[in-house]
């Protein structure tokens, strides 16, 4: 059956079929459950913080009193958001010594005044630099479609936290795809911003060049509503766009490379079903796109402005870091300041260059990631980890790079892995993406 989404669970709350404690008491036994992945999924769970705040929520709800459609619904954040009192790890040991935070990211105060019951912190890629979900301090949570696989990063315990009904939506970040990916392997929908609509004050930053709040969720509608909510503007789903005539651009350079068998039937079986319905695909030549790995070859903003943040706490702590991340942030010390402001110019002018060609198509589509979730075993070697995590990320970052807006939306049939279909737009449409993707998300999905 599947996971219920904020409207339905709001109508049911409206009309009294359901309470808020009820939803939130069910949600901390699916993370309490042994047999489950909570332990994994969650580093911190608030149960007390949550009861109360759904009880509150339910007297407000008898007074007349609905903030929004988000009123009493459990969420989860994760785990490098402040929280007042609370110590933010960032999915790291290292981190464990730092003062608690003295209030609340404003992302997290924002879900509080929409009257959302935050029930945990979720697990992550320690400081959010990969793209597997692998953690070595607090155990790396099962892929949902099958344990023995990775549930994607670095976003890893907030699409879990969603597929697994321990949360009903999870605030992720994405800085080169830790949104996009996990939901993508997991079978769920994960929805990335234009990056300056919602502030990241308050959050532990992996690049912030790059670095991007968004939600993962069950369908576009909750991820429209919840992005509403981190972006401070008023809560409203936008009309579905009509599909008929939409021009979908495919690029046929970079994102098309090396693609699993079942991620390629997946995505054109996709296409062939929006082709049907009139939507007017077109593959096209973008080998800008080609440019990107001659662009970051003397360094990345991931990596320089990582190395910024962290090199005190390196110093003090470097032995605590997980050994996967630990040389990807040192990468950063290597790259001067030339380096770094050749990268702002060169990032300005391809953002420039792409735009010129794709804004004249309603979006940009491509497979989210170029394989499904890989096995644990598949990255419990050094190569093995950098290989896959490599093509999980390389779509993807592509977004972040452009500065766009991009949704994953399920494209896969019952029984096979999860896969990905990404719309991209372009800077600060995220309104008309959202649009576009509540009409695209029935139609890609195989029943």
């Amino acid at each position: 059956m599947a996971n219920p989404t904020i409207q339905q669970l709001a109508a049911d709350l409206a009309a009294g079929r359901t309470t808020s404690r009820k939803l939130t008491e069910e949600a901390l036994e699916r993370i309490e459950d042994t047999d489950g992945e909570g332990s994994r999924a969650f580093i911190k769970v608030w149960r007390e913080q949550a009861s109360a705040a759904a009880d509150a929520s339910d007297g407000l709800r008898h007074a007349g009193l609905v903030p929004s459609l988000l009123a009493g619904i459990p969420v989860s954040i994760k785990n490098l958001c402040n929280v007042a009192e609370e110590t933010t790890l960032a999915g790291s040991k290292a981190l464990d010594d730092a003062p608690p935070a003295e209030e609340d990211a404003p992302v997290v105060a924002r879900l509080r005044a929409a009257g959302a019951v935050i029930v945990g912190s979720t697990n992550m890629s320690e400081f959010a630099f990969s793209g597997v979900g692998f953690n070595p301090h607090y155990g790396t949570p099962g892929n949902p479609s099958d344990r023995k696989r990775v549930p994607g990063g670095s976003s890893s315990g907030a699409a879990v936290s969603v597929a697994d009904r321990m949360a009903v939506a999870a605030l992720g970040t994405d800085t080169g795809g830790s949104v996009r990916i996990p939901a993508a392997v997991c079978g769920i929908v994960g929805f990335k911003p234009t990056a300056r609509r919602v502030p990241i004050d308050g959050v532990v930053p992996l690049s912030t060049s790059l670095d991007s709040i968004g939600p993962l969720a069950n369908s576009v509608e909750c991820c429209a509503i919840v992005d509403a909510v981190f972006a401070g503007e008023p809560v409203a789903i936008p009309a579905s766009a009509p599909l008929a005539g939409l021009r979908f651009a495919v690029p046929m350079h970079f994102v098309m490379d090396d693609l699993e068998p079942v991620v390629a039937t997946a995505f054109e079986r996709a296409l062939k079903a929006l082709a049907g319905l009139g939507v007017k695909i077109e593959k096209i030549d973008l080998p800008e796109l080609n440019e990107l790995n001659t662009i970051n070859a003397r360094g990345t903003f991931a990596a320089a402005e990582a190395y910024a943040w962290h090199r005190q706490l390196i110093e003090r702590r470097g032995k605590d870091y997980d050994q996967l991340v630990y040389p990807r942030i040192m990468r950063g010390k290597e790259m001067g300041a030339a380096d770094y402001i050749d990268l702002l110019a060169a990032r300005a002018d391809l953002q420039k260059r792409v735009s010129a060609i794709t804004s004249n198509y309603d979006a940009v589509v491509m497979p989210t990631c170029a394989i499904a979730a890989p096995t644990l075993e598949e990255v419990s070697t050094p190569d093995g980890f950098t290989k896959k995590n490599m093509l999980l990320l390389r779509n993807t970052t592509a977004g972040n790079f452009l500065d766009r807006c991009a949704i994953s939306l399920p494209c896969h049939a019952a029984g096979e892995l999860p896969v990905g279909f990404m719309l991209m737009g372009e800077a600060m449409a995220d309104k008309r993406l959202l649009a576009i993707a509540r009409s695209v998300a029935p139609v890609v999905r195989a029943h």
